[in-house]
């Protein structure tokens, strides 16, 4: 008998149930689990069988990791679908869209990313054809395009036009749509940039309406409030993750902070899009405040706004906001797989899980480059992306 993490189990059983095998890494299993210094991961059918220390005497398609490190699938819970390239993803080649896949997602261990702004059936096209086989990818949920106030899309996205709510039975009426559509959530623009200096705030009852229709069917309302003043309005209303930090001015007060902790909301920091705010300070501090409170915070980079993919330097403005190897991990596993209703599934290196995992070349508690080291990322089992060797 070995002992292995989650459940006992026969070493002899756990290698005939196993049909892939990570050998000789360092495991972390969860944020707050001690690390396995030399382990075995064990799957089969998709799912964790067992998660043990040492190697296994001999086990069906082994990958030597040794000198490797393995953590739980990463989420990025800020993406985009909105480049012209994903246009008519239904027809697109499948191997200009494992390409796409590839280079902004999967090869950075991406194996779960939530859209918050684009054509949902579009969208929901690539996730299909993935869930199909015809290419490897993550899994994908959507919240589809945002909603806005009336003459509020934001120039940034110009000329695209949003959505918009204009009285609060009409949002009702469009989430309501939304979801039967196949959203996973429902975005709104609470505070619009209509210009660089004029920001359109969303009416506190249109976002109540939206709230209620979303919590009505399990589902979350994401939000981008801009300034304090939405930020309030974000919270009265029943927003439950801010798709970004609060840009102007950049710092909260100590209430307002608590009130987010108390009120459950989480945070998407978004930091490499700030990285040339003039308040990248007052953000870093925001984020170290935020976290210091308890507030769940998730990845995300908004690739697919941005078109630099590579997101180094999220985790670096995150290392600088003085946020540790174990907070880190927690927003691309445990805290987006709770947020989002799969943390009985995703998230943790463990038995019975599903096999999301990615396997770094190197210790990102130890560098945080290393973030950005991977080796192989695998979703339910089957590896999804490899580096050339």
């Amino acid at each position: 008998m070995q002992k292995l993490l989650g459940v006992w189990l026969a070493g002899s059983l756990a290698l005939q149930a196993a049909d892939l095998a990570l050998v000789g890494a360092r495991i972390y299993p969860a944020p707050d689990a001690l690390p396995i210094k030399y382990g075995t991961v064990l799957i089969h059918d998709g799912r964790i069988v067992s998660v043990l220390e040492g190697a296994p005497k001999s086990a069906v398609k082994p990958i030597d990791c040794k000198g490797f490190v393995i953590t739980a699938g990463f989420w990025n819970c800020h993406v985009h679908f909105s480049e012209p390239k994903w246009e008519d993803a239904r027809i697109l080649a499948a191997k200009q869209l494992r390409d796409h896949v590839r280079d902004m997602f999967t090869q950075w261990g991406f194996t779960t990313v939530f859209d918050t702004g684009s054509i949902l059936d579009n969208t929901k096209a690539i996730a299909r054809r993935i869930e199909a086989g015809e290419f490897p990818g993550p899994m994908i949920l959507s919240a589809g395009e945002p909603f806005t106030s009336p003459n509020a899309t934001p120039y940034y996205l110009a000329p695209l036009k949003l959505p918009e709510l204009e009285t609060a039975e009409q949002a009702t009426a469009l989430a309501r749509t939304r979801l039967d559509d196949g959203a996973d959530a429902i975005k709104i623009f609470q505070g619009a940039w209509i210009s660089p200096e004029k920001l359109v705030p969303m009416p506190a009852d249109r976002v109540k309406a939206v709230a209620a229709v979303a919590h009505s069917r399990g589902k979350l309302l994401l939000a981008h409030p801009s300034d304090a003043a939405n930020l309030a309005t974000a919270i009265d209303g029943g927003v439950d993750v801010l798709t970004h930090l609060v840009e102007n001015p950049g710092d909260l007060d100590d209430g307002t902070v608590t009130a987010i902790q108390k009120h459950g909301m989480a945070v998407i920091p978004t930091l490499q899009l700030f990285s040339r705010n003039r308040n990248l300070e007052k953000l870093l501090g925001q984020l170290a405040a935020l976290s210091e409170a308890g507030v769940p915070i998730l990845f995300g980079t908004d690739v697919g706004f941005l078109t630099d993919y590579d997101p180094a330097r999220e985790y670096q403005l995150m290392d600088r906001a003085g946020l540790n190897f174990p907070q880190v991990l927690a927003s691309l596993t445990t805290a987006p797989a709770a947020r989002y209703g799969f943390s009985q599934h995703k998230g943790r290196v463990a038995a019975g899980m599903d096999a999301d995992l990615v396997v770094l070349g190197s210790d990102p508690a130890e560098e945080v480059s290393a973030w950005t080291d991977v080796r192989y990322a695998i979703r339910k089992g089957a590896v999804i992306y490899a580096k050339a060797q």
